[in-house]
Parts: structure tokens; C-alpha cells; sequence
């Protein structure tokens, strides 16, 4: 006799919500149905709940249980019971796991968007022309969100194509570091956020009073979510045949009806009867599966951009620095004042920085002077009308050795454990006072300084074109640090945040 379906219904398994649904097909009389437990991403499982309800197996019960597939990869490591099947979100799950496939057939699919307000996004010209993914991240305004690309594959392909958006620049490097920290390691609270298409359909279709819809932007860099099939060692006979018959089922695209709001395997058009004008219908393909040290560095990138910092700022206000920088009416110290201040948005608000200037002789004796003292980043931006009233010393002289090694000094004793403890000296020229620590003496002090166990990276900006690339790369050398150059002082700004993400570990 056929038995109905049993229950839909709702659990909470670890503080995650856990979709439970039980498939008992035919059985004869006296028949002990083999249940055949089935863990699923919570956005397929009602699509694998149908399809199993639809098979009318003889003598199978299908217990199809929405979990979320970190949690499952978590467990089957362990000695928690094990499904006979599993499908994760994506392929990148399987690699988290013990004792189970690192591949398997997909099922279907759903692109990783970039999700944007719909008001953002109409005042990009949205719905008249698509968005990109550069136009919507080089847009004033935007609160842009990550999640947790240690969790969520989601976060991993997101980080993937933001690589390939920052690639067509002069630094790639310096431009995926200053793309990253556009985004906080949060989803709450963002106007844009990279989330799956059928995240973003499901959200449009449950929308409540106050909420915004969103709309989908589209990159060919994006790796779509994959939903593969992998069956689970330890199944019986009984149980391997009715796995077998649901995955043949899934193969032949039960999971991609017009109900599910997923796509076809190979991404094909979204089959929906009423589609979202906020998503595109049309086929989008997925990047390919990138290798596990790719996303291992990927994720390094994304938690280097993320340290906190504590920098000591060192600014140049010698005679020099008055000097126009041609076709901007600014001087060097005046645009290199204003790449300090702009760069205060790139630091965590967690940060502390401290600035100073320095020429010879600007607090008695010593060659440099604090501006604003060591404080929160929240706390600089308040007070940036300080910064902004410097002034270049007229007929200053450039103190660069003494300054650099009392503010080294200063970053050691001041060193802050789980921080990003650095010294950044942005400087037009060479080391001018005669009467001052020599090269050699700086490079065998701060050799000495130099502590691997509590890092102080010294970097060197050089502006303009008398700086003395040599003379900085031999100083920053006993340091552990690097040398950055803008011969173009009107380029400052782009070379500072290039800094900033390579000596986060984005390089």
C-alpha cells in the first residue's frame, strides 16, 4: 500500500535550523522499511524531499534532513553517526571531510552574485543595464559585507573574483588588498554582500514590511555553488540501491524545477515561471574548481587584510615636500596628507595609529613631532582637522635616520600582541642632517631591534622623483620591511593602500 508523506517539519540540531523531512515509499505486508538518511544543504533539501517522495521505492524510507553542510563536514570527521548520502553545497565541502568522496556529480546549481540594494543598484542605471561587479564596488556610498569564507564557499568564490576584478590594474596585488578591505568580515548591516542567486530569490520572495529587495550582479570569475552528490561508505545493500536510485533521479534534473530556484549543473537558464526581474534568467557559467593551496592562499589574503593594526606614521614635512606636483594645484605634503587620511578607512576600526611629522629639529633637538597621538582609527577621523593643518618646514631638512630609528624604538616598546605592528615613513628624498645617527649605525640598531617572535615591519614610501629607492631598501632591510616608490606624487594615495594590503599578507 502506498503510505502519505510523514512530516515537514522544523528542528534545531546545534543551533542551526535543521529542515527534517521523511519519504516513506511502498511497502509489502510485514515489510521493515530500510531508512536511507539523506543530509542536504538547507536550499536543496525540499527539492531532494519531492524527488525521493517521488520514487515510491519498495520498502525504502527516505529521511531527508536539511543540515548545513559545515556541520555535516564537521561531523563526519568525528564519530557521529554517519548518512548514506550527502549533498553539500559545494564540491569545497568535501575536502573539510574524513572518509568521504573529494568529488561527486552535481545536481545543481546556483551562481554567487554580488547582492546589492535594490535602491544602490538603481542608482547605477540598474534596470537600463546590467550591473558588474567593478562598477558596484567603485561606487561611493556602499556598505559591503563578507561572510565568513572559512564557513561559507560563498565567501571563497567572492574572494576568487574580487582577485580577477583587482587583476586588471597596475598593482594587482596593492588593489585586491585595498578591494578586500572594502568589505567588513560581516554580512549584517551591508548594502551589498556576495550571497548565492537562489539566496537572493529567496529572500525577494519572502520580503516583509521595511525590507529591501536586492539585486543580483553577475561575474564570470564567481565559482558557483555546485550541489554534489556523494554517497557514504558503511550502507547496506538495501540502502546502496535506493541511494543509487535518487541520485540517477537528481542526475535527470528533479532538483531544478521551476519550484527550487536552482539551475541546472552546467548553469543553464533559470527555470522559473515568473522570474525575478532582479536576477538574469540567462545561462551563467561558473569559474572553475580551483585548486585547494588557491583557496588556502585566498584565505590567508582575506585574514591578512583583517589583522588589526598598530602603525606609528611617520610624514616628511621638509622644505621639499612644498614642492607642486604638477597639473593638481596641491603640493607633495598636501596630497600625501590627504592618502594618510583617506587611508584611515582602509584600517579596521579596531586599529591604532599614531602620525607624526618630521624634518630636523621640530621638538627641540628632536627632528620629529607628534601630530595626533596613538588612538583608534574612530578617533583620528574625528580629529583629522590636526593632520590636515601640517605644513611642509620651510628650508627643512630631512632628519629621516634619527626620526625613523626613535619611532622604531617607540613601535617595540609599544608592541601589541595579536595586532599588525608596524612603522610607515613617507618621505620625498634621502636622509639630510649631517649631525644625525649614520646609515650604518641605523641598519646595526634596528638590526638588533629586530625581534621575529614580535614582528615591527618598517615601511618605506618614497614620493616623488628624488626619492633614493637604495638608500630606502637598505634601511627598511634590517627590519624585515619593503619600499614602495610613487614617483608620481599625484599617485600616492593608489601606492599607500598598495602598502597597506601587501604588508597585511596579501602579497
Amino acid at each position: 500500500m502506498l503510505l502519505p508523506l510523514l512530516a515537514l517539519a522544523l528542528a534545531a540540531v546545534l543551533g542551526a535550523a535543521t529542515w527534517v523531512a521523511v519519504a516513506v515509499a511502498r511497502s509489502d505486508p510485514g515489510c521493515e522499511p530500510a531508512r536511507v538518511i539523506v543530509a542536504a544543504s538547507p536550499d536543496i533539501a525540499p527539492a531532494v524531499t519531492r524527488t525521493a517522495r517521488d520514487l515510491k521505492l519498495d520498502c525504502v524510507a527516505f529521511d531527508v534532513q536539511a543540515r548545513e553542510s559545515l556541520q555535516v563536514a564537521d561531523e563526519l570527521s568525528g564519530t557521529a553517526p554517519r548518512p548514506q548520502a550527502w549533498i553539500p553545497s559545494s564540491t569545497l565541502f568535501l575536502r573539510r571531510a574524513d572518509g568521504v568522496p573529494v568529488s561527486g556529480p552535481s545536481v545543481a546549481s546556483s551562481p554567487v552574485v554580488l547582492a546589492v540594494a535594490e535602491p544602490i543598484a538603481k542608482g547605477l542605471g540598474w534596470p537600463r543595464k546590467p550591473l558588474t561587479w567593478p562598477e558596484v564596488l567603485g561606487s561611493p556610498g556602499i556598505a559591503a559585507g563578507m561572510p565568513d569564507p572559512v564557513r561559507d564557499p560563498v565567501g571563497v568564490s567572492a574572494l576568487l573574483a574580487l582577485r580577477d576584478v583587482a587583476g586588471d590594474t597596475t598593482d594587482p596585488t596593492g588593489a585586491y588588498s585595498a578591494l578586500l578591505r572594502k568589505f567588513a568580515a560581516t554580512t549584517s548591516g551591508a548594502t551589498v554582500y556576495p550571497a548565492s542567486e537562489n539566496a537572493v530569490l529567496r529572500h525577494n520572495a519572502e520580503l516583509t514590511a521595511g525590507e529591501t529587495a536586492l539585486v543580483a550582479a553577475y561575474s564570470p570569475s564567481a565559482l558557483s555553488l555546485d550541489y554534489p552528490f556523494v554517497e557514504i561508505a558503511g550502507a547496506n545493500e538495501h540502502q546502496g540501491r535506493a541511494v543509487a536510485a535518487l541520485k540517477r533521479a537528481l542526475l535527470q534534473g528533479s532538483a531544478t524545477s521551476t519550484r527550487s530556484g536552482l539551475r541546472a549543473p552546467g548553469g543553464q537558464a533559470l527555470r522559473l515561471a515568473e522570474t525575478d526581474q532582479r536576477v538574469e534568467a540567462q545561462g551563467q557559467r561558473s569559474a572553475e574548481i580551483p585548486a585547494a593551496t588557491e583557496v588556502d592562499k585566498a584565505l590567508s589574503q582575506w585574514a591578512g587584510v583583517n589583522v588589526s593594526a598598530r602603525a606609528q606614521v611617520l610624514i616628511d614635512v621638509s622644505g621639499s615636500m612644498s614642492a607642486p606636483v604638477p597639473g593638481t594645484g596641491e603640493s607633495r605634503l598636501r596630497i600625501t596628507l590627504e592618502a594618510a587620511e583617506n587611508a584611515l578607512h582602509l584600517f579596521k576600526p579596531t586599529s591604532q595609529i599614531r602620525f607624526l611629522a618630521f624634518a630636523t629639529k621640530m621638538d627641540g633637538e628632536r627632528d620629529y613631532r607628534e601630530i595626533l597621538p596613538m588612538a583608534p582609527v574612530g578617533d583620528q577621523l574625528a580629529a583629522v582637522d590636526r593632520l590636515r593643518a601640517v605644513r611642509a618646514v620651510p628650508d627643512g631638512q630631512t632628519g629621516l635616520y634619527d626620526s625613523v630609528l626613535d619611532v622604531y624604538r617607540l613601535a617595540r616598546k609599544e608592541w601589541a600582541q595579536g595586532k599588525l605592528n608596524l612603522v610607515i615613513v613617507m618621505t620625498d628624498g634621502r636622509n639630510t642632517d649631517p649631525g644625525g645617527v649614520s646609515r650604518e649605525n641605523l641598519m646595526a640598531e634596528l638590526g638588533k631591534l629586530r625581534d621575529p617572535d614580535r614582528p615591527v615591519p618598517l615601511i618605506a614610501i618614497g614620493i616623488g622623483p628624488e626619492a633614493d629607492e637604495t638608500e630606502l631598501a637598505q634601511i627598511v632591510a634590517p627590519a624585515g620591511g619593503q619600499v614602495f616608490l610613487s614617483r608620481d606624487p599625484a599617485k600616492i594615495g593608489e601606492v599607500f593602500y598598495g602598502a597597506l594590503g601587501r604588508i597585511a599578507g596579501a602579497g
